[in-house]
């Protein structure tokens, strides 16, 4: 997931993404204390992706864009 995919989306498709990453993560962490996740990687990626998600969140709040 690329910041410029989230650019253009509204706060409301942001949020509900925000949600799903979230569940995502949890359900990543709880595999892993089971040794169930085979690719620990997938943990870093999502952490990261919550990340863009909230940068993307701000920006829309503050009506800020990367439009230039």
């Amino acid at each position: 997931m690329k910041y410029s995919d989230l650019a253009d989306k509204s706060s409301t498709e942001l949020k509900t993404m925000l949600k799903e990453k979230k569940t995502e993560l949890f359900t990543l962490k709880i595999k892993q204390k089971m040794m169930q996740l085979n690719n620990t990687s997938e943990l870093r990626v999502a952490k990261k992706d919550i990340a863009k998600i909230n940068t993307a969140i701000t920006a829309v709040a503050k009506g800020l864009s990367n439009d230039t």
